[in-house]
């Protein structure tokens, strides 16, 4: 099952540090690239963010957002340095002795001294073990929106598969009657330039002629590609490179079809050719 490298998907939870939530988008992109934003208390477990995604995504770009809604529930808590306080109450007594009246003690010049307040401490590891599997829920949700969207192109390119068959049979059933056509022609001209000529090195020529404009080996090719692409839709991997590379000889043998075609019938279905073809290079853009 192909997965497209498009995709969205958001998981929220209420934990006791606050609203927890992910949000992931993919984009296309040639190889994988993990955008990653999260709250500054979570910093230390980024690698493990990253890491969970890489095993879900192979390829396209994802930009990943956790955001972290702190409850409102009461007033933060305040801790003091006790000792760094008394240290710098003392000093403010004794600078209040030496200077007298003059001198003032402003409890909130006191509180602005770099380190008299700290941030509380608190344990980081069941917030981010809360990130990590609302992560999971996330990847999986994302996973399906991708997974849902290969679905749509596999069946496209399934369909345009069936065209590019119907369009191989209808020229290989054409094949016997444009090579008969071919081969009176060239009789009717090799003679015309040769007089009565060797009837056996005549028939030598006609035969090189042919072979040179005979599109046998192209159709067995194409039909080759078909197969070879049926395959890649049913594989579970990352097939998308492959498949743009399909393309590419798909391409290929819609070009010499076209140059070796002798019949406006089989040039018609040469152009028609490299239109599916184009239609699928255009999808296989968004395949992992």
């Amino acid at each position: 099952m192909i997965k497209s490298m498009t995709g969205f998907a958001r998981s929220e939870r209420t934990t006791a540090a606050g609203v927890l939530a992910w949000e992931l988008r993919g984009v296309n992109h040639r190889y994988l690239e993990v955008g990653l934003r999260v709250p500054e208390e979570l910093r230390g477990s980024e690698a493990d963010f990253r890491q969970a995604i890489a095993a879900t995504a192979r390829r396209g770009k994802v930009d990943a957002t956790l955001y972290l809604r702190n409850q409102a529930a009461g007033a933060p808590e305040i801790e003091f340095d006790d000792k760094l306080l008394d240290r710098l109450v003392e000093s403010a007594l004794l600078v209040q002795r030496r200077l007298g009246a003059a001198a003032r003690i402003d409890a909130v010049d006191l509180l602005r001294w770099p380190g008299v307040i700290r941030d509380a401490e608190r344990d980081i590891a069941p917030l981010a073990a809360a990130a990590q599997e609302l992560l999971m829920i996330a990847l999986a949700a994302f996973s399906d929106s991708r997974a849902s969207e290969g679905a749509r192109i596999a069946d496209m390119l399934r369909s345009r598969a069936q065209g590019v068959q119907r369009i191989i049979g209808e020229v290989a059933a054409r094949l016997p009657e444009v090579q008969a056509r071919i081969r009176a022609r060239l009789q009717e001209r090799l003679a015309a330039l040769t007089g009565e000529g060797n009837p056996e090195r005549l028939e030598q020529e006609i035969a090189m002629l042919l072979q040179k404009m005979d599109v046998a080996e192209e159709l067995d090719r194409l039909q080759s590609h078909v197969a070879e692409m049926s395959r890649s839709l049913a594989a579970d991997e990352a097939v998308g490179r492959k498949l743009d590379f399909l393309m590419q000889e798909f391409n290929r043998e819609a070009n010499t079809l076209s140059s070796k075609s002798q019949d406006v019938e089989t040039t018609r279905s040469a152009v028609e050719l490299k239109v599916l073809i184009e239609q699928m290079r255009e999808q296989i853009q968004n395949v992992e």
